[in-house]
């Protein structure tokens, strides 16, 4: 049976993320999968890495039972807004304080490389943007996604990492937004 992690990184409750993430819950429970669910701006943290990799912070218990839920996972499904091009601030801040060397990967000694600590998971990313996601990508080089599929996911060894692109968020009707929603369930009912 699939492990299922769906991490919501929108902070309004009220939103189209909420609703995707709702539905790729269905889907996958549909599916068979064992699931958890996290939504970030429910997670009591601090999202600043004071001291960079210098010196280590104590990680707080909401981050500790985020860590053992992503590391149960096998497929991590990442919901999210892209806001002035990137990820959300307190999502960003989760990624900074627990994708750690020795968590997420280990630096070699006296090498460039790196050991990716997270091979074996999948994942797909749910984004939704104020921009046709062909914009996104051709004139702006899809920051946001690159942050995250390449140099997190698959620097830690996530891999392959999927992506799915909703947009024009700000002009989309009901029935657009319901189109979404009934696309990500079918995502879940594969745990695509």
């Amino acid at each position: 049976m699939k492990k299922v992690l769906v991490i919501n990184g929108h902070p309004n409750p009220d939103s189209l993320n909420h609703a995707l993430a709702a539905a790729y819950i269905q889907g996958a429970k549909i599916y068979g999968a064992q699931i958890e669910y996290l939504v970030i701006a429910e997670l009591d943290f601090n999202p600043n890495l004071r001291y960079g990799y210098q010196q280590r912070t104590d990680l707080e218990p909401d981050l500790l039972d985020a860590w053992k839920k992503i590391q149960w996972a096998d497929h991590l499904v990442w919901v999210h807004p892209v806001w002035w091009g990137g990820l959300p601030a307190l999502m960003k801040g989760f990624i900074d304080r627990l994708f750690l060397p020795g968590l997420a990967f280990r630096y070699r000694e006296n090498s460039v490389w790196w050991d990716k600590l997270l091979k074996g998971k999948t994942a797909h990313i749910i984004t939704t943007m104020d921009q046709p996601g062909w914009y996104y990508f051709l004139f702006y080089g899809q920051p946001s996604i690159n942050q995250l599929k390449k140099s997190t996911l698959e620097f830690c060894g996530v891999s392959p990492v999927k992506v799915t692109r909703f947009g024009i968020i700000k002009t989309a009707n009901p029935e657009i937004r319901t189109q979404w929603i009934k696309k990500t369930e079918a995502l879940g009912r594969h745990c695509y």
